[in-house]
């Protein structure tokens, strides 16, 4: 049986899923078989790093609704956990989403051809799974870093909307939640449509959050559920700011992933990983030097690198070979030395948020591994089969693959890759991997209690 219908069994099988989150005890170095590597020490995950702990119960409460709700996105027909599903790992399990015009969730969403809202295009970038995205340690998010916490902005980010993102956020994830209903493929829907969408196409942020808001405040069930979450006098009070609170507190509260076997083996239970993770715990942090762009407890440096990773679906827009490349972080700095880095992302529960790379261009997470070992080699053999990308019809299904066949685009990525290649057998490929499943909280793999019942706008929650 493929990977893609164990896939699918899996998302069916986790629809009575639970999950129970642990409280964190004070961090040690890092041990392998009682020796101190001396290049890898650092400290646990605590109840501190979180955003969530600081916030009310009921701003979280608020939060999971709004996460689950339609009734945010310009043709009520999708919702925030349409692409970071708790039954999909808090992603998709898509190599790019379909945004507007989609139906069905996870591996088995589809383009529907003749609906009222039709697919224009797939999204062009890769749903990223939100684990741990609560912590105070993520200042930058989006693929190519768009967003990220600068004191010197007035609103203290750095942000695609400018001085029009409204001030009162305090953490990175708080201002982000709300740029997805913005973008006219991801949520807003096209022009003509709705006010929404309109809004978006005229690039007014201000008047879109404000249409998104004033939907919320028709619903007398958000607004008595904002007055008390947030102790307002009434419902002319519920701003953008605190929609976005409430998602990021579901998202810090909810997403969290620190009891891996490599989390208890931190905390000083050196039985809770295998000989064989160990031994791919000191490549990962030796030889194989993936440690040099995934430091840190998150595995991640948080910056921004070339990895020659392969450009395929449509591109955010304009880049490149015909519009459809991705140049990345230039998009958000204008630098062409930037061209194709995206941010180095976390690996913590990497074994279940596949397809991996900024467009998912790997299904399987060996692939993706071998890719970083030698990014030329595998960028020459690369074949589109490796992503998963459910038909969208010809005209879409075309796009796919016009960077990809273009020699020159390919040229260029290798010119940039920033990787040199790591000369591993196959045993120490296998333990490696083996290091990376133990990154694996198994609490993530049970998040069917978050959804709930029902949303207070009577939309579907399920498509």
């Amino acid at each position: 049986m493929g990977l893609r219908s164990l896939r699918h069994l899996f998302f069916c099988a986790l629809l009575s899923s639970t999950l129970f989150i642990a409280a964190c005890k004070p961090g040690i170095y890092l041990k392998n078989q009682g020796d101190i590597l001396a290049i890898a020490s650092m400290q646990t995950i605590v109840d501190d790093d979180f955003i969530h702990m600081a916030m009310d119960p009921k701003q979280i409460e608020l939060g999971k609704l709004l996460f689950f709700d339609k009734i945010m996105s310009g043709n009520e027909n999708i919702s925030c956990s349409t692409c970071h599903h708790p039954m999909t790992f808090s992603t998709d399990n898509l190599s790019l989403p379909i945004g507007q015009g989609g139906a069905g969730l996870g591996p088995a969403r589809r383009v529907v051809l003749d609906g009222e809202t039709p697919v224009r295009e797939r999204m062009p970038r890769n749903a990223p799974d939100l684990f741990n995205r609560g912590m105070k340690s993520f200042k930058t998010l989006f693929h190519d870093g768009r967003l990220s916490t600068d004191y010197s902005q007035s609103n203290h980010f750095r942000n695609p909307a400018g001085d029009a993102l409204p001030e009162g956020f305090s953490h990175a994830l708080e201002a982000q939640t709300i740029f997805p209903l913005t973008n006219p493929t991801e949520m807003a829907g096209h022009a003509g449509q709705n006010a929404i969408a309109d809004c978006a196409d005229a690039g007014d942020f201000t008047c879109l959050w404000g249409e998104v808001v004033d939907r919320l405040r028709q619903n007398s069930v958000y607004v008595d559920l904002f007055k008390d979450a947030y102790g307002l006098d009434d419902g002319a009070e519920i701003s953008i700011v605190h929609v976005g609170k409430s998602l990021a507190a579901f998202i810090s509260a909810s997403f969290r992933a620190d009891r891996s076997p490599f989390d208890q083996y931190l905390r000083g239970d050196e039985s809770a990983m295998s000989h064989k993770a160990k031994k791919g715990m000191e490549l990962f942090y030796g030889k194989a030097s993936c440690v040099n762009c995934h430091s840190g407890v998150l595995q991640t440096d948080q910056s921004f690198h070339a990895i020659a990773m392969p450009q395929i679906g449509p591109g955010p827009g304009g880049d490149g070979y015909q519009g459809h490349d991705d140049f990345g972080r230039e998009r958000a700095t204008g630098d062409q030395a930037d061209r194709y880095k995206f941010r180095t992302p976390s690996l913590r529960n990497v074994e279940l948020t596949g397809p991996y790379g900024h467009d998912g261009a790997y299904e399987s997470l060996e692939d993706v591994v071998r890719h970083h070992l030698n990014p030329g080699i595998s960028l020459a053999n690369y074949n589109l089969d490796q992503a998963f990308l459910p038909d969208a019809g010809p005209d879409l299904n075309l796009i796919d693959q016009i960077v990809l066949d273009d020699f020159l685009s390919k040229a260029s990525l290798i010119v940039a890759n920033e990787l040199q290649p790591v000369d591993l057998s196959e045993e120490e490929i296998q333990c490696l991997l083996a290091f990376l499943r133990s990154l694996t909280d198994s609490n993530s793999m049970h998040l069917g209690h978050l959804i709930p019942g029902s949303v207070p706008s009577g939309l579907p929650i399920a498509d």
